[in-house]
C-alpha cells in the first residue's frame, strides 16, 4: 500500500465489558474470548505500517453496578489504537440478545461520531452479529468494504442445543436465536470478506446458511502475545539473575488461593480456564476426575470459571453452571482435590497460572462440546503446557499445527480421564508436547502474521469495491442546497394511509411546517414513483415538498423542480443486478409482477400472499444465485426487491449526513411495514393511529411515539408529544 492514505479502520463489537486495563474476561457470558481478541487485534494492527487509525466501538455502560470505566466515551489503547464507546439501549449493562432492539441507534449514533471526525473510515470490520449488523448497516451507507468476523454462528448454536433437548421456544425465548440468524444470513451476504480462525467454521458453521455460497472465506488463525504467554522455563532461567519481583509476586498469590483448596500441594495440575457456560462443559471435566480415582491421586484439578461474588444474583446460564460445578464437587467428594477460585486477573494472573500449570508438569483442558477455535488453548502451549481438547471445532486445527496435545469426544467422561493420564505419567511425551506447543504457537500464531493476513484480506475488500466519486456524491440542486444547509431539523412522513387520509388536519400541517419553514425543512417517503407521487400531490393539492424519497427509498429527489441526487443513485448501483433477480424469481408461480409504473431501475416489484414459507422460497432463490438484495414486504400483498444499500431508512441516514441535519432532529411518520426500519434509531419516531400490523413490534422501543390519532392528526400529535416546533437542535460540526 505504499504511496497510498494510512488505512482507517472501525471495528465493532458491540456486547459484554470491554475495556484496555485488565478486562473481566469470564465475568459473564458475554465477556470472554471475543473480548480478548478484538482488543489485542485493535493494538496489533495498529503497529502495522499500512493502518493509521483502529477504532475499537463498544457500547457505552454507565451503570453503578459496574466500573465507570466503560462510561468513558474514549479511551486510549495505543498511539493509534482507541475504544469509542458508543450509548445506545439506555446506559444499563444488558446482556447481548436483549440489545437487538438497540443496535439502529448504535448506527445513528456512529454515524454523528464519523461526521465529527471529519473522515469516513476506510474499512468497518463487525465481529459477532450484532457488530455484524451495525457495521453492515455503516458500509452500505457509507459506501465503503465491510468485513466480517462471526466468532461463532447462532446456527449451529441452535442446533447443538436442540440437540441437548431444548425447544425451539424456549431457545428463542432465551437467545433470540431466529432473528440472529436472519441478521447473520443478510451479514453473509453482504459482507466483502469473512474472516474464521478454522476450516472447521466454514465447514459445520457458515455451511449451514442459505447465504453461505455468497461469502467469501478467509482462515486467519488468532495470534497472541508470545512477550506474555514466554515458556515456563524462562521463571527458572531468569531466577537464577535475579528474576522478576512481579511475576514471583503473583505466583505466589496464585499459590496462596490455590492451597486454600487442596490438601496436597505437590500435584501436578490439571487446569481449566473458561467462562460458567453449557457449552463449556466443565460438568464433563468434574465427572471425569470425579469418577476416576487413579486420576485424583496423580493431579489436583483447577477450574477458573470466570468472576462470581454471589451466584444467586447470576444470569440464570452461569448461576446454573457454577451451582452444578459445586454440586458435583459434593457428589465425588473432591473436598481437597479440586480448587474453583471465585476470581483471577487476567493481564496479570493468568499467564503466570499457565506457567504454574507447567511448571507441575500439568496438562490443560478445554473439554467444551464445541469450541470455534480455542484461544486459551494457544496461550497455553505458547507457554509450555500441554493440552487435551475437544476435537470438535477449532482445536483440531491447533493440534494438527503444533502436535502438542491430544483430542477428546466432550461427551465422553472416560475419554478425557484417559487423555489426561496418558500425558501426565508419560515424561517423554509431556516433554515432548511442551517443546512442540512453544515452537509450533511461534510459526503459526503470533499477532503478526495475524495483523498482515488480515490487512490483505482489507485490501481484497478495498478493491472489490468501486468508490463513489466525491463530485458524484456532492451534486445538489443550488436552491435546495442552500435552504437545507440552513435548518435544523426535518419531518419527513409516508403519503398513503399517513399524510392523507384526513383532509382538514392534513392542511392543517401544511399550514404549520409552512409557518415554520425557516428552520424546518420537510419530505414525503413512499413506495410510489415519482410520477405517482407528483399525480398525488397535484389531486391533493399538496404544494411540492424540499424532499422526495421514492420507490421505497432507491430515489431521492429534491423540490420544487424534482431534481435527482445522482450521489444516491451511484451508491446503489453498486452489486445490483436486475435482470439476474428477475431470471431467479421467474419460476415462482405465486409471485405475480405489478404493473409497469411500479417498475424502477431499483426496485423490482410483485404481488405476493401474505405467506412466510413464500416469502423462505423468495429469499432461497435469490440467495442460491449469490445476488445482494433487499426485501420489503408490506400491506400482506406488496413485494419490492432493492439493491441491498436501498431502503428509506438508509436513504434517510444519507440525508442527514449530507445536509448536516442531527439524527435527533428528523421527525419520521409513518403506517406501515415498509417504514418500520425507518422509524427505529435515533430519530423521533411516529405511528399513527391508523397503523398496519407489521408496525407492531415497535411499541415500547425508545424514542417511538405511537399516536391514537389516525393520518396526518398522529403526525400533528406526534409534534405535540415531541415538542418538535419548540426547541432548538444543534447542527454537527
Amino acid at each position: 500500500m505504499t504511496g497510498k492514505q494510512e488505512l482507517y479502520v472501525q471495528m465493532f463489537s458491540v456486547h459484554g465489558l470491554v475495556r484496555g486495563e485488565a478486562p473481566e474476561l469470564g465475568r459473564d457470558a458475554d465477556t470472554g474470548g471475543q473480548v480478548k481478541y478484538v482488543l489485542e487485534l485493535a493494538r496489533a494492527l495498529g503497529r502495522r505500517p499500512e493502518v493509521g487509525r483502529v477504532e475499537l466501538v463498544t457500547r457505552l455502560i454507565d451503570d453503578r453496578a459496574i466500573s465507570q470505566d466503560y462510561a468513558r466515551p474514549v479511551e486510549p489503547l495505543s498511539a493509534e489504537a482507541r475504544i469509542v464507546r458508543v450509548q445506545c439501549g439506555g446506559r444499563k449493562y444488558q446482556r447481548k440478545e436483549l440489545l437487538w432492539p438497540h443496535l439502529d441507534e448504535m448506527v445513528d449514533k456512529t454515524v454523528k461520531y464519523i461526521k465529527k471526525q471529519g473522515r469516513i473510515p476506510d474499512i468497518f470490520h463487525g465481529h459477532y452479529a450484532d457488530g455484524g449488523y451495525v457495521a453492515r448497516e455503516l458500509a452500505s451507507f457509507f459506501g465503503t468494504p465491510f468485513v466480517f468476523t462471526g466468532h461463532s454462528m447462532g446456527a449451529h448454536k441452535k442446533g447443538k442445543l436442540l440437540s441437548e433437548g431444548l425447544s425451539s421456544d424456549e431457545i428463542n425465548r432465551r437467545y433470540h436465536i431466529d432473528h440472529r440468524i436472519g441478521v447473520e444470513e443478510r451479514v453473509i451476504r453482504d459482507s466483502e470478506q469473512i474472516i474464521v480462525s478454522t476450516r472447521h467454521e466454514i465447514d459445520k458453521q457458515y455451511s449451514l446458511y442459505e447465504s453461505f455460497a455468497a461469502g467469501s472465506y478467509n482462515v486467519v488463525p488468532p495470534g497472541i502475545d508470545i512477550e506474555i504467554f514466554y515458556p515456563y522455563y524462562h521463571n527458572q532461567l531468569d531466577q537464577q539473575n535475579g528474576g522478576d519481583e512481579l511475576a514471583r509476586q503473583v505466583r505466589a498469590m496464585l499459590l496462596r488461593e490455590l492451597q486454600r483448596f487442596w490438601n496436597s500441594t505437590h500435584k501436578p495440575i490439571i487446569l481449566a480456564l473458561c467462562r460458567p457456560d453449557q457449552r463449556k462443559n466443565i460438568a464433563g471435566l468434574i465427572k471425569a476426575y470425579g469418577e476416576d480415582k487413579d486420576l485424583q491421586a496423580i493431579a489436583n484439578l483447577a477450574i477458573f470459571a470466570g468472576i462470581r461474588k454471589d451466584i444467586s444474583t447470576m444470569e440464570e446460564n452461569e448461576r446454573n453452571v457454577l451451582t452444578e460445578m459445586l454440586l458435583l464437587m459434593d457428589t465425588y467428594d473432591l473436598y481437597g482435590k479440586l480448587a474453583i477460585p471465585k476470581k483471577h486477573n487476567f493481564s496479570l494472573e493468568v499467564p503466570e497460572l499457565y506457567r504454574l500449570c507447567a511448571d507441575s508438569r500439568g496438562v490443560f483442558v478445554n473439554p467444551a462440546l464445541v469450541e470455534p477455535f480455542g484461544l486459551t488453548l494457544v496461550e497455553a502451549a505458547s507457554t509450555g503446557l500441554p493440552i487435551v481438547a475437544t476435537r470438535d471445532g477449532g482445536p483440531s486445527d491447533i493440534i494438527a499445527n503444533c502436535e502438542n496435545g491430544l483430542l477428546i469426544d466432550p461427551t465422553s467422561s472416560a475419554e478425557i480421564a484417559e487423555a489426561c493420564k496418558r500425558i501426565l505419567v508419560d515424561r517423554e511425551l509431556w516433554d515432548k508436547f511442551s517443546r512442540n506447543g512453544i515452537i509450533g504457537v511461534r510459526n503459526h500464531y503470533s499477532w503478526e502474521s495475524h495483523c498482515a493476513t488480515t490487512v490483505e484480506v482489507y485490501d481484497q475488500a478495498l478493491a472489490a469495491m468501486p468508490r463513489i466519486s466525491p463530485e458524484a456524491a456532492a451534486q445538489k440542486p443550488r436552491a435546495i442546497g442552500k435552504r437545507l444547509a440552513e435548518v435544523d431539523r426535518l419531518l419527513i412522513t409516508d403519503i398513503d394511509n399517513t399524510l392523507v387520509g384526513d383532509e382538514p388536519a392534513m392542511r392543517e400541517l401544511l399550514e404549520l411546517l409552512d409557518q415554520h419553514r425557516q428552520k424546518v425543512a420537510w419530505g414525503l417517503a413512499t413506495g410510489r414513483s415519482l410520477e405517482a407521487t407528483r399525480l398525488l400531490l397535484t389531486e391533493h393539492d399538496i404544494p411540492a415538498p424540499d424532499i422526495i424519497i421514492a420507490a421505497v427509498g432507491t430515489e431521492i429527489y429534491y423540490g420544487p423542480d424534482f431534481g435527482g441526487d445522482n450521489g444516491w443513485q451511484q451508491h446503489l448501483s453498486h452489486q445490483w443486478k436486475p435482470a439476474a433477480i428477475r431470471k431467479a424469481l421467474a419460476s415462482l408461480s405465486f409471485l405475480d409482477p405489478q404493473e409497469g409504473e411500479s417498475q424502477h431501475p431499483f426496485k423490482i416489484s410483485y404481488f405476493m400472499a401474505d405467506d412466510r414459507e413464500q416469502l423462505a422460497r423468495v429469499h432461497f432463490a435469490l440467495q442460491k444465485r449469490k445476488l445482494h438484495y433487499t426485501l420489503e414486504f408490506s400491506h400482506g400483498q406488496f413485494l419490492d426487491i432493492l439493491p441491498y444499500r436501498a431502503s428509506k431508512s438508509k436513504a434517510l441516514r444519507y440525508l442527514s449526513y449530507k445536509w448536516n441535519i442531527p439524527l435527533p432532529g428528523i421527525m419520521i411518520c409513518g403506517d406501515s411495514g415498509t417504514d418500520a426500519q425507518m422509524l427505529r434509531g435515533d430519530t423521533c419516531g411516529v405511528v399513527v393511529g391508523n397503523y398496519s400490523k407489521e408496525l407492531e413490534s415497535l411499541r415500547g422501543q425508545r424514542k417511538m411515539y405511537f399516536s391514537k390519532k389516525e393520518y396526518a392528526a398522529g403526525i400533528l400529535d406526534g409534534i405535540r408529544h415531541y415538542q418538535f416546533l419548540q426547541e432548538p437542535v444543534s447542527k454537527e460540526k
